[in-house]
């Protein structure tokens, strides 16, 4: 089987809103390669009613088009869209052939009837998401995951009386029967040949599939022992291959050998124990919008691992298969997510109107795509849905567990519930109201309050919703749809964590969304508790939407949860949209123990106000001792580690000694450039390590290429693969650049500068910053840097020489790398 890329040479037009699949253009269209964020074309506009939720960008209608030439063979071809936001319909050569609803879910298309063989054919794609809002977040919009044609021999495929079946992902299940000794079941079109590798290329099993007694005809399976076998965890994500076929065709599948056990004792990983170091992500990829490159799904999934996550929760949608295929290599947990609604809305133009039509497809698409990923480890069936408060929501629960059960009953079933949410609606009080939004008793109008006391209330959130479950009337709305999963998750509930170890022993439970500054007491009960799993936080990742969610904002209009125009990302995340660590990230690790020496990060102290403070965030200081123009300014410094003491050296002079709470040590002093050195001490007096920050001593423009492969023989990287028993992968390399402001080796994080950014070589595909309040276009090739950081994604042909140049604004000087 040929994987071929089908990402070139597309040509793309924004549709008037009444187009209704017409084949007469509006306009000639423009060529682009895919993957293609259309939503990024838009302007952004606080007219738009898209709102804060969609970052104030405008919905539309959009069709691509790709000529192709198709040879003679009478060869078995077909399209694999890995997703297209939304309501995708696909024309071939004039002829519908799919439909497709929802906006996060792969599907394929079999195009042996419609192909004009040895001519040129046409694949045409209308999609849109006019009505707004439709999404509680950011969605992009058009084909904004890649397109592959998969091509296949005839005489490769299998036939008997009734059919014709070729072997293929999609008819391949591989499962891990046992982990002492290791025996894996191969399921396949009956008469396949089976192989493994392991990652030297050696032959460890091999077989054919035959026929099972309660199997249909056409399928066979085939049991694989293997010897001395190397298990795959997040420790060692070791991946083999499998390659399936006959003798004149093969297509093959990275597999990693693990079996999945939970009970009221844990979760555990070929008998280990586990616990679930989480994160909540979004699917977009920041200043890229929701376009996903192979490399930028495998560069987050990097940065998160490097970090300390070892799992990731794709909330609320299937995450894209680049991003699963980089957590296999990486050996990142996935909690993979179905839908943030079933059939009540909670925008107004949501999936809830096509649910119950899909649902059970849906189901089916995510555990086919899943199944032979060894990274998935549990499926979410939905997030903070309000449906299990009734009765015929606790049946459709059970429906979808049991569903995915008789499919897969390899991995364990669970849902992110909100028990606040269920809770009130059991009483009558829904957060939404029928047709989408926000209840009026959900909403909130802070627009005249002080910082101070906007901080008490956004602080009293946070607590609320982590006690508002924790009666017992709350415990009866839950327990029915509890009981139907086999692991429980809570949002926002780690207040009933202690409760449930004695009011239901039996129940697992995973905190599937906390605030990230519960970090600390969150993990604690984690490794307290058995029958706690882990924790994921909103967010490991910044995201765009949700507009000003989790900021700490010094602006007036940065009051109230939902914000104004020109707020554009969400500005909460351990990680910021460009992957940049921040205190967050620092207090996380040091509470799971992933330092090796005390870090520090600074409030930034370059504003006149005191901040108003989201709930969705517990610090706002970033990893910089470089303040231009605020000396002698009070700041606070955060220390994280582990620690009996930290000393504060400023200077080389000792300012201050603290003890460390719930591993973060906090220091209010005067801003004095130079060099902070943070000193951490055991419960003897003994040094352990220590750590610095230096000031910048200068302000001009250095670029730093991002570094995105690591020593694992196993595995590549996107930008690394090539062709591969016909398999071709995207045709260009896609390369992050770091722009930022400084000395060359510390960034300047008060002198910001308009910087320009031109490209020899290659395209330029986004360049922007983590700034979460602007009106500039990720698209323009220029923007502001914040806090001295900046980034630019460039896309260039395999092994060309690239050269990227920027250059202030107001002077035009160019530096270049």
């Amino acid at each position: 089987m040929r994987k071929i890329d089908f990402n070139q040479n597309w040509t793309f037009q924004k549709l008037s809103d009444d187009y209704h699949d017409s084949f007469s253009a509006d306009n000639e269209g423009k060529t682009i390669c895919l993957p293609h964020d259309a939503m990024q074309e838009g302007k952004r506009s606080p007219a738009h009613p898209s709102g804060s939720a969609g970052a104030y960008f405008p919905g539309g209608s959009y069709r691509y088009d790709k000529e192709f030439m198709c040879d003679a063979s009478p060869r078995h071809r077909m399209l694999w869209f890995d997703g297209i936001y939304k309501n995708a319909k696909i024309y071939v050569n004039g002829h519908k052939v799919a439909e497709n609803s929802y906006g996060y879910l792969p599907f394929h298309v079999n195009l042996d009837s419609y192909l004009s063989l040895g001519y040129k054919n046409t694949v045409t794609v209308f999609c849109e998401n006019l009505n707004q809002p439709d999404s509680r977040w950011y969605t992009g919009a058009g084909i904004y995951r890649p397109v592959w044609l998969w091509e296949q021999d005839t005489d490769a495929c299998f036939a008997d009386s009734s059919s014709v079946e070729c072997v293929s992902p999609l008819n391949t299940h591989i499962t891990t029967l046992s982990y002492s000794p290791a025996v894996i079941r191969v399921e396949a079109p009956a008469g396949a040949v089976v192989k493994l590798y392991d990652c030297d290329g050696r032959i460890q099993a091999q077989g054919i599939t035959r026929i099972h007694d309660d199997k249909k005809a056409a399928v066979g399976i085939v049991d694989l022992e293997v010897a001395h076998a190397h298990l795959w965890c997040d420790d060692n994500p070791y991946l083999y291959t499998v390659k399936i076929g006959t003798a004149g065709d093969v297509f093959t599948i990275p597999y990693g050998i693990r079996v999945i056990q939970w009970n009221s004792h844990g979760l555990f990983i070929n008998g280990k124990e586990t616990l679930l170091r989480g994160g909540c992500i979004h699917h977009d990829h920041g200043i890229l919008g929701a376009a996903a490159y192979p490399l930028s799904d495998y560069r987050r999934a990097l940065i998160l691992k490097k970090a300390g996550y070892n799992a990731v929760r794709s909330a609320h949608n299937p995450a894209s298969t680049a991003f699963l295929e980089a957590c296999d290599q990486l050996g990142l947990y996935v909690m993979d997510e179905s839908w943030d609604m079933w059939y009540k809305h909670k925008s107004k133009f949501d999936y809830a109107s096509d649910f119950k039509d899909n649902y059970v497809r849906d189901l089916e698409t995510i555990v086919n795509r899943d199944y032979n990923h060894p990274s998935v480890i549990m499926y979410s069936i939905g997030n903070e849905i309000s449906e299990p408060a009734r009765p015929e929501g606790v049946r459709l629960a059970h429906e979808m567990a049991e569903f995915l059960r008789s499919h897969d009953a390899t991995r364990p079933v669970t849902a992110g519930l909100n028990l606040m949410i269920i809770a009130n609606a059991a009483k009558g009080k829904n957060m939404y109201k029928d047709e989408g939004g926000l209840s009026n008793n959900s909403q909130s109008d802070m627009g005249g309050m002080n910082s101070t006391l906007f901080n008490l209330i956004t602080s009293a959130v946070g607590t609320g919703m982590n006690k508002s479950a924790n009666s017992r009337a709350a415990d009866r709305a839950v327990s029915p749809v509890m009981d139907t999963l086999d692991i429980c998750g809570y949002n926002y509930a780690s207040g009933r964590y202690a409760i449930d170890e004695k009011k239901h022993p039996e129940r697992i439970i995973v905190g599937s969304e906390t605030f990230p500054q519960d970090i600390a007491k969150n993990w604690a009960l984690v490794n307290k508790i058995p029958n706690i799993v882990g924790d994921f936080m909103w967010t490991a990742w910044d995201y765009i939407g949700e507009a000003g969610l989790g900021t700490w904002a010094f602006t007036r209009d940065g009051k109230g949860f939902n914000k104004p125009y020109p707020w554009l990302l969400a500005d909460t995340g351990a990680i910021d949209i460009l992957g940049n660590p921040t205190g967050e990230l620092f207090w996380t690790q040091a509470v799971w123990g992933k330092l090796d020496k005390p870090t520090i990060a600074v409030q930034p102290m370059n504003h006149a106000s005191q901040p108003y403070k989201g709930v969705w965030r517990g610090t706002n200081a970033i990893p910089s001792w470089s303040w231009k123009g605020c000396e002698g300014k009070r700041c606070i410094v955060e220390v994280y580690f582990d620690c009996a003491k930290v000393d504060m050296v400023l200077n080389g002079r000792k300012i201050a000694s603290k003890k460390p709470r719930q591993c973060r040590t906090l220091f209010t002093m005067k801003y004095v450039p130079g060099t902070l050195e943070a000193i951490a001490y055991d419960s003897s007096g003994a040094e352990i390590s220590r750590s610095q920050l230096s000031s910048a001593r200068g302000e001009e423009i250095f670029i730093r290429e991002e570094e995105l492969s690591i020593p694992n023989p196993c595995i590549s990287t996107p930008n690394d693969r090539g062709s591969d028993e016909g398999t071709q992968s995207l045709g260009e390399q896609i390369r992050y650049f770091d722009i930022l402001i400084g000395d060359g080796q510390n960034v300047e994080s008060n002198c910001d500068k308009d910087v320009e950014i031109t490209v020899l070589g290659g395209e330029l595909l986004a360049f922007g910053s983590s700034q979460p309040r602007t009106s500039e276009e990720f698209t323009a090739g220029h923007y502001r840097t914040y806090y001295g950081r900046s980034l630019a994604v460039v896309k260039a042909q395999r092994d060309a020489h690239i050269n990227v140049q920027a250059s202030v604004v107001a002077d035009s000087k160019s530096f270049k790398i």
